[in-house]
């Protein structure tokens, strides 16, 4: 089978060399990377479609064509979209129809044949995806990876604000493209039922898609790397990793503590991870403190705790973290370390887990939470928060393979970990279920199964059903014009009902 993956935000290339350094390049082009890869490795061909970048600031993404090293089935094929600038993705949406689609239509045509089926990723991704099956026919499925509306939850829209949330995030043009990818998909791919109902089902989404129709959905969770993301791996920089955590637990760490198991959380720092909450947690509870660590994996800043490091929203989470560190006096018990990359993440929880750390994810809300998976992977339990996809993930039919904790209660969260942190059989019986769960459930060849499936049924006609009233394409996506861009009053009455 031929499969073309949609993602137009631009960041792939044989090295990953920038992930985790712009926003836009997360979670989701990782997913889109490995799936890819697992269906070559399957024996499929696998295109993915992205957006040629020429910029001095990021090299090595201009050239038409590229792949990964011993993957041969898997190309990367840059498409141009507009400027050759990179452009963060709330700028896109004027080049996605009249620049990369008609460049992709144009470029199949040259090679003489379609893929079988398209995969849209994002609101631009499933935006393509609309225009090419209008003009060709072939059927796209739709993973929308996070939704406008949420963002806008988060965001506090009111309607007071919006005018000045559009005018920055670009959210009309994001949620009439989120729900035409919905409404026109052959099929809506979600993490977890969680996912269906909670975010499909806002009332911004109501027309386009009915979350109680199986037809219109399926479920395919995301993976893990497990040649990455092993207790028995090890990273080509192993050792060196190694001394890096250590070098950070003796320049933060008081001497007669350095021996203790760490509470490790890894995450971005943006307020929806809650960082404060996980250290406000940990500074309220005396037993915490006496028996392990708190250490922050910080990505690219290497001492943000003494430093001001970051972008200004990073800088405006640590520094409500510091003042809690002064308040409570956690000097010496709470560390801070940069890390980046799977590999190098992955030989720093092999050695935490040693230490018999335990790892902590404590967002307020997590569609699906790839980090603790990896994390449990490599042999660590698990914290999670219990609001979004860990729900799901962590516990079913009584079962517990990671402990939930409310997010919004220190206390909660403190007896969480305390539950692991007290007793060696409770860390044992966990770090062995959260891994076995994983292998079960959670890898990538399990999500490019799920995806083979999926476009089965779809080309054949089995099970999912197209909607029964597709919605209209707006002027705007195919003539990016002022006068026909999406109205505010649009956005208005999707978000707000009015």
């Amino acid at each position: 089978m031929h499969l073309a993956f949609l993602n137009p935000q631009g960041n792939f290339d044989p090295q990953d060399r920038y992930w985790t350094q712009h926003p836009d390049f997360g979670g989701q082009l990782v997913y889109v990377k490995q799936v890819a890869l697992a269906l070559g490795r399957m024996g499929h061909r696998v295109d993915i479609l992205t957006r040629r970048i020429r910029d001095p600031r990021w090299p090595g993404l201009d050239a038409p064509l590229d792949g990964y090293p011993g993957a041969p089935n898997v190309r990367i094929v840059r498409i141009p979209a507009g400027p050759d600038a990179f452009l963060p993705k709330e700028e896109l949406w004027p080049h996605i129809g009249p620049d990369w689609v008609l460049g992709i239509l144009a470029f199949y045509r040259r090679e003489g044949r379609f893929p079988d089926a398209f995969t849209a990723h994002y609101g631009d991704g499933g935006l393509a995806g609309v225009l090419i099956a209008e003009e060709t026919g072939i059927p796209f499925t739709f993973t929308a990876h996070s939704l406008g509306a949420q963002k806008m939850d988060g965001l506090g829209a009111t309607p007071e604000n919006l005018p000045e949330l559009d005018a920055r995030y670009h959210f009309a043009r994001r949620l009439a493209a989120e729900r035409l990818s919905m409404n026109r998909s052959a099929v809506n791919i979600t993490s977890t039922r969680q996912e269906r109902i909670q975010q499909y089902g806002h009332r911004a989404y109501r027309g386009a898609v009915d979350v109680h129709d199986d037809r219109r959905f399926a479920l395919v969770p995301p993976g893990v790397d497990t040649a990455v993301f092993d207790p028995q791996a090890r990273a080509p920089d192993e050792e060196a990793v190694h001394r890096r955590v250590l070098a950070a637990l003796e320049r933060d760490i008081r001497g007669d503590r350095r021996h203790l198991p760490c509470i490790v959380a890894s995450s971005r720092l943006e307020p929806k991870k809650n960082h404060l909450g996980l250290v406000i947690a940990f500074a309220r509870s005396p037993a915490l403190r006496e028996r392990a660590n708190l250490l922050l994996v910080t990505a690219h800043l290497e001492d943000p705790l003494r430093q001001e490091e970051g972008s200004p929203a990073e800088r405006e989470i640590l520094a409500r973290i510091r003042q809690v560190v002064r308040d409570y006096n956690l000097w010496g018990e709470i560390a801070t370390v940069a890390l980046a990359g799977h590999p190098t993440l992955a030989a720093a929880y092999r050695l935490l887990a040693r230490r018999r750390s335990v790892f902590a994810l404590t967002a307020w809300h997590e569609p699906f939470g790839l980090a603790p998976l990896e994390a449990a992977a490599t042999g660590l339990p698990v914290v999670v928060t219990c609001n979004g996809g860990p729900a799901e993930i962590w516990r079913e039919d009584g079962e517990e393979y990671g402990v939930l904790v409310d997010p919004a209660d220190p206390a909660d969260i403190a007896r969480g970990l305390w539950r692991l942190l007290e007793s060696p059989p409770a860390w044992e019986e966990f770090a062995h279920r959260g891994r076995e769960r994983v292998l079960a459930r959670y890898t990538w060849e399990r999500t490019a199964e799920g995806y083979l499936n999926v476009v089965r049924r779809v080309l054949a006609g089995d099970s999912f059903r197209p909607s029964e009233r597709p919605l209209p394409i707006p002027p705007y996506f195919r003539d990016p014009r002022p006068e026909n861009d999406i109205p505010l009053e649009d956005l208005r009455g999707w978000y707000f009902g009015e």
